[in-house]
């Protein structure tokens, strides 16, 4: 199959075609009489997803949507289990002797004031975890996620006939805290529940037209480490530096130190991001401060990379310090970030080629691995084979008249990030009602 530096390189693809929607009716291969039913409730999941996008939850919050995803899933047949590691919903559909095969979708949406000017925009408000009250969006798009995952759960069930095995549908909560495949897993969704033998997931793309799917086999999304670095100096009057440790001066240093660890240190063929993001120190124009404070954002791909990077930056940090004669070591705090995840390549390759063969070749590409994060990937760690593919969410008018004058598309987490809702909703269902056919058992 072609591969593709990004997906704009797609639109001569989408507009020989003649657009970018595929009907149900389009889809061939074995899923094609699965994927039939998609026509029929199709009115039922768009009313769905509107409701879903004007109801948004923050992360860890996701009660009223765990809810909603629960009784679809139990009006389908499904055994439910909610409340697993938090909000989490967990439905299992038995079918026999075959494979296990989990679908997975998050549940949570994002501190994001939304400016669509849609007529079904969200306008909820909510208490953040500070008790701040913030606006709430789902501008990363896991609304289109929980369609999808409800429309391939709704066809997979009323075609129990065509395929054997078990489903095991896992809504996962707070994604954009990256802790909530964690909190599943350390809450028994392996134990409690069948160990799959692969893990599926879809995410929505704001870069590419609707009707287009592309995978990555291998490292598709990085580590994402965020360091909090507190430099410690000794503070006074700006017009007598000489009687104090200036800790600006030291961050100074410290960040364009920080930059040799990917220019000089790390292998050029292994993928490393170092970004200073935050700094803040002093309070006046002549008053030299006792602290300074930097956040960090640290990307790689590979785990020994991961500890490199971070090894260095506490070692430089620590250095440049010493060598200012600061009264004590700087403060490095690392939270917990999301693991790098890692698409199986064989699971990959089987995934990609039936979504191929059902779609056509011409709409699903070979993309790069981007430096994002996603805790899908603990999944993966966890011993069960995974996948995690592209669908894209712009309307094809929209993305190649962005194309053309040069401009900038609304971005994920963007307030202004608006799927194309009917063309994207049909193929994320299509899409993962294809990936989990494939790999179910025949009866």
């Amino acid at each position: 199959m072609p591969r593709f530096r990004s997906f704009l390189l797609v639109s001569s693809f989408l507009f020989a075609l003649g657009g970018a929607t595929v009907s149900a009716a389009q889809i061939q291969g074995p899923a094609a009489p699965v994927v039939a039913g998609l026509a029929t409730i199709y009115p039922e999941l768009d009313a769905l997803y509107i409701d879903l996008h004007q109801t948004p939850e923050l992360s860890l919050h996701e009660e009223k949507t765990a809810a909603k995803m629960a009784d679809r899933l139990r009006r389908l047949g499904f055994e439910v289990t909610e409340r697993v590691g938090g909000f989490g919903v967990v439905g299992i559909l038995r079918n026999g002797k075959g494979p296990t095969v989990m679908l997975r979708t998050d549940l949570d949406a994002l501190p994001v004031e939304e400016k669509t000017g849609l007529s079904y925009a969200s306008k909820v408000t909510a208490a953040d975890d500070s008790g701040a009250t913030v606006s709430v969006m789902h501008a990363c798009g896991h609304d289109v996620h929980m369609t999808s995952w409800i429309g391939a759960a709704t066809l997979l069930s009323k075609a129990k006939d065509k395929w054997r095995g078990t489903l095991m549908m896992v809504g996962q909560p707070a994604e954009e805290k990256g802790g909530g495949a964690r909190s599943m897993l350390q809450d028994g969704l392996f134990t409690k529940f069948p160990k799959p033998d692969f893990a599926v997931a879809f995410h929505d793309s704001a870069q590419a037209p609707s009707g287009t799917l592309a995978y990555t086999s291998g490292y598709a999304l990085a580590n994402v480490d965020s360091v909090d670095l507190t430099i410690f100096g000794k503070g006074g009057h700006g017009a007598y530096p000489h009687t104090t440790v200036d800790p600006i001066v030291i961050a100074a240093r410290t960040v364009v130190a920080l930059q040799t660890i990917v220019g000089r240190e790390n292998n050029p063929l292994d993928p490393a991001v170092v970004t200073v993001g935050s700094i803040h120190g002093g309070t006046k124009h002549n008053i030299i401060p006792d602290e300074v404070k930097l956040q960090l954002t640290v990307r790689s791909y590979k785990e020994e990379v991961r500890k490199r990077l971070l090894a260095a930056i506490e070692r430089i940090a620590k250095a440049e310090a010493a060598a200012a004669g600061a009264l004590k070591p700087p403060q490095v705090q690392v939270t917990d970030g999301t693991p790098a995840t890692y698409n199986d390549p064989v699971l990959t390759k089987r995934v990609a080629t039936a979504l191929s063969q059902a779609f056509g070749a011409s709409r699903v590409l070979e993309t790069e691995p981007v430096m994002g994060g996603e805790d899908f990937s603990e999944y993966g760690r966890a011993g069960v084979p995974s996948v995690i593919f592209w669908v894209g969410a712009v309307a094809p008018e929209k993305y190649e008249a962005a194309k053309k004058a040069g401009t900038a598309l609304p971005s994920l987490h963007s307030p202004l990030f608006a799927p194309d809702r009917e063309a994207t909703l049909k193929t994320g269902v299509s899409a993962l009602t294809v990936a989990a056919f494939e790999l179910l058992a025949r009866p």
